[in-house]
């Protein structure tokens, strides 16, 4: 086993991986590398893992120290090194009339060599520029030709999906892509539609191609002979993302019927003649082809109320006092109780029973009572309660003296 740490130079560049030599590196820390170009500056992505011999390449090189604070200052005065020395070299550029477009500019970690990337249609002599860089920044200057795509993964941006560009977010290496993948997975051949911004077919082509490719293993080419639940026919059309198919009937040629792979039983694949001896199966045998969608019948309570009230979550105790108060009212309406009309609801149209003689009129507010009359609710209340079988005596109202005052005699002698 052979412990490794992974190191990352750039953003969203490869990922190596060094010696950590016995020291605990933890992701996201920098560390300072010792490479073939010298030292190097960089940031662990991957701490310790112990791994198998034969997984790397050896001899791994190995890691210095973690980076410091000094580390960094000089890793900051170096980036500001890289945009006076980018401006520099465009003028350079300029003077001697090559036809180059400088990308980008990058200094090493000992700030004693200098890389100039830049891209070109064809091959740029600039022996010339490099002795006049020399003479400027006195320090080891080289100049690297790269294709399109490299410079849109220096430079980054936005693709048409709105998403960062996936060479410059997490793409390691580039993957060879084809036009054939795009006819593949049934895409326009404009090419606008499917170039980046590189101008290169999309990187993002050969994410799905396995998924496409194993599709069409699996379905049918177009004019291919097969059976249908509804009869033979040939295919006309191909969804590999939906699995389905257009098939054109024999008895319908002119309304194409759509059918799922799984539905279809294919007597000749691709284009060719139709089978001489081909007999057409039986309806009821073609039938047996139909898809069928298995539907759940609905579910329904059976048993007792204590099973139903178990199945909905709900105890018998919790269902207990709601019915209470519907017995105390319909007690109460049995006993010939007054019933107060609910707040927006009509009263029942229901015509009052007729009072006795003499009663049931109203006695007009602020007249004072005759002396030895009966109250006037008394007698209702009281024939309200014969028909339960029972007979009270009317109630009478007396007037409590305040204690301590004597009766004054009206008459005196």
């Amino acid at each position: 086993m052979t412990e490794i740490i992974g190191v990352r130079f750039k953003s969203g560049g490869k990922q190596y991986y060094f010696d950590p030599q016995g020291q605990q590196v933890a992701p996201g820390q920098g560390v300072i590398i010792e490479t073939s170009r010298g030292l190097e500056y960089g940031e662990c992505v991957q701490g310790n893992t112990m791994v198998e011999d034969e997984a790397v390449v050896q001899p791994l090189r190995p890691m210095v120290r973690i980076a410091t604070d000094k580390d960094l200052e000089t890793v900051e005065k170096n980036h500001e090194k890289e945009k006076k020395a980018f401006a520099i070299c465009q003028e350079k550029i300029a003077a001697h009339a090559l036809d180059m477009k400088l990308v980008e500019v990058e200094y090493n970690f000992e700030g004693n060599k200098i890389l100039f990337f830049f891209t070109s249609e064809g091959r740029v002599d600039f022996r010339a520029l490099v002795k006049d860089l020399a003479g400027v920044f006195h320090a080891r200057i080289e100049l690297r030709q790269i294709g399109v795509r490299d410079e849109a993964k220096m430079l980054g941006g936005l693709g048409i999906c709105g998403r960062p560009l996936c060479c410059a977010s997490f793409l390691d290496e580039f993957q060879p892509v084809s036009i054939k993948m795009a006819k593949t997975q049934n895409l326009s051949l404009n090419p606008t539609k499917i170039s980046g911004t590189c101008g290169r077919l999309m990187c993002c082509l050969k994410y799905e191609q396995d998924a496409y490719e194993d599709a069409v293993r699996r379905m049918p080419k177009n004019e291919s002979f097969v059976e249908t639940p509804e009869g033979a026919g040939n295919v006309c059309q191909v969804d590999l993302l939906k699995e389905t198919v257009k098939v054109r009937l024999d008895s319908q040629p002119e309304n194409p019927k759509c059918f799922h792979n799984c539905e279809l039983r294919v007597i000749r694949n691709g284009k060719g003649k139709r089978p001489e001896d081909y007999v057409e199966p039986s309806s009821q045998e073609l039938a047996k082809l139909r898809k069928v969608t298995p539907v759940e019948e609905p579910r329904t309570l059976t048993g007792n109320v204590n099973a139903a009230l178990a199945g909905l979550g709900v105890t018998e105790e919790e269902s207990a006092p709601a019915q209470e108060p519907r017995r105390g009212r319909s007690r109460r309406r049995r006993g010939g109780g007054e019933q107060q009309p609910q707040a927006g609801r009509e009263e029942s149209k229901v015509a009052p029973a007729k009072a006795p003689k003499g009663e049931g009129k109203p006695r007009a507010e602020g007249k004072p009572k005759p002396a030895g009359s009966k109250p006037a609710g008394d007698k209702p209340a009281a024939e309200a309660q014969q028909g339960t079988g029972e007979k009270k005596k009317p109630r009478r109202r007396y007037h409590r003296r305040p204690r301590g005052d004597k009766p004054q005699n009206p008459n005196p002698q």
